[in-house]
C-alpha cells in the first residue's frame, strides 16, 4: 500500500492527539512524517527537507485565525504540488473559510458531525476535487441559491424599470455617498452634473409609483433601488 507522506499542523496538544488517532484507526494510507504547533515549526520542518505530499492543516494556531491562511498562501506558492486539507474547529466564521480556500486549500473540513474521513483524504489526493464537509456544503448551498436569487431578482428589475449601466452607476456611487459633483468626474461617466441631476430625477420618476413622487431624497432612491435588487448593499464597490 502506498502511504502518503503527512504533516498535521496543530496548536492544542489534546486534539492532535485527537487527530492522529483518527489517522491512525481510520486512514491507513496516512504516514505522519511531522507534527507542528507553530507556524515556526512547520517551516522548520520544510527547511529540514521534510516533503509531505498531504498537508493536514489547522486554522487558529497560537490564538491566531489568519496564520493557518498565511501557511495556505505561501506553501500553494513555494510548493503547488503539496496537497493542503484544513481542518479546522473554526466551525462558524465563514469569511475565514473563504479566506483559505482562496488561498489555495484543497479541502475545508470541520471538527464537528462525521470528523475527517478516509475517503476526504482519497479524494484531496486523487485529483483537482475540493473536499468540504456537510456543514460546509449546507452554507455554500444556502449562498448560492440567495446570490442565484437575487440576481433573478436584479434583472427583472432591470428590464421593468429600463434600468441601464450608467444608472445602475448613479445609484450605486449615490449609496457610497458620492456627490453627482464627483461621480461626473469619474471616467466612466461621461455626464455633467447637471444631466445627472436629470437621471436622478428620471429614476425617481421610473421608480417610484404616481402619487409617491415628491420628496423623495437621495437616501430614499438609495433605497428603494436596494428593494427592487438594482444595486447590492453587501457589494458597493466605486469604479477605479
Amino acid at each position: 500500500m502506498e502511504t502518503i507522506r503527512t504533516i498535521v499542523v496543530e496548536d492544542v496538544a489534546l486534539e492532535l492527539k485527537g487527530t492522529l488517532s483518527i489517522i491512525r484507526t481510520d486512514i491507513p494510507e496516512i504516514s505522519v512524517i511531522g507534527t507542528a504547533q507553530t507556524e515556526r515549526d512547520f517551516w522548520q520542518l520544510i527547511d529540514d527537507g521534510l516533503e509531505p505530499e498531504l498537508v493536514l492543516l489547522d486554522l487558529g494556531l497560537g490564538g491566531s485565525t489568519t496564520v493557518g491562511v498565511d501557511i495556505c498562501r505561501r506553501l500553494r506558492s513555494m510548493r503547488p504540488g503539496i496537497k493542503v486539507l484544513v481542518f479546522t474547529g473554526e466551525l462558524s466564521n465563514e469569511k475565514l473559510w473563504a479566506d483559505v480556500m482562496a488561498a489555495g486549500a484543497n479541502g475545508l473540513i470541520l471538527k464537528t458531525g462525521e470528523m475527517l474521513t478516509r475517503e476526504q483524504v482519497l479524494a484531496v489526493m486523487g485529483g483537482d476535487r475540493l473536499v468540504f464537509s456537510q456543514p460546509v456544503i449546507d452554507v455554500m448551498t444556502k449562498c448560492f441559491c440567495q446570490s442565484v436569487r437575487s440576481q433573478n431578482l436584479k434583472s427583472e428589475s432591470v428590464m421593468t424599470f429600463e434600468i441601464d449601466e450608467y444608472d445602475e452607476r448613479l445609484l450605486r456611487h449615490l449609496a457610497l455617498g458620492y456627490t453627482k459633483d464627483m461621480i461626473s468626474e469619474l471616467p466612466t461617466m461621461p455626464f455633467s452634473s447637471k444631466s445627472l441631476e436629470k437621471r436622478q430625477t428620471d429614476l425617481v420618476t421610473r421608480l417610484f409609483p404616481d402619487g409617491e413622487q415628491r420628496g423623495i431624497n437621495v437616501t430614499r432612491l438609495v433605497v428603494r433601488a436596494i428593494e427592487l435588487h438594482i444595486i447590492d448593499p453587501d457589494n458597493l464597490q466605486p469604479d477605479e
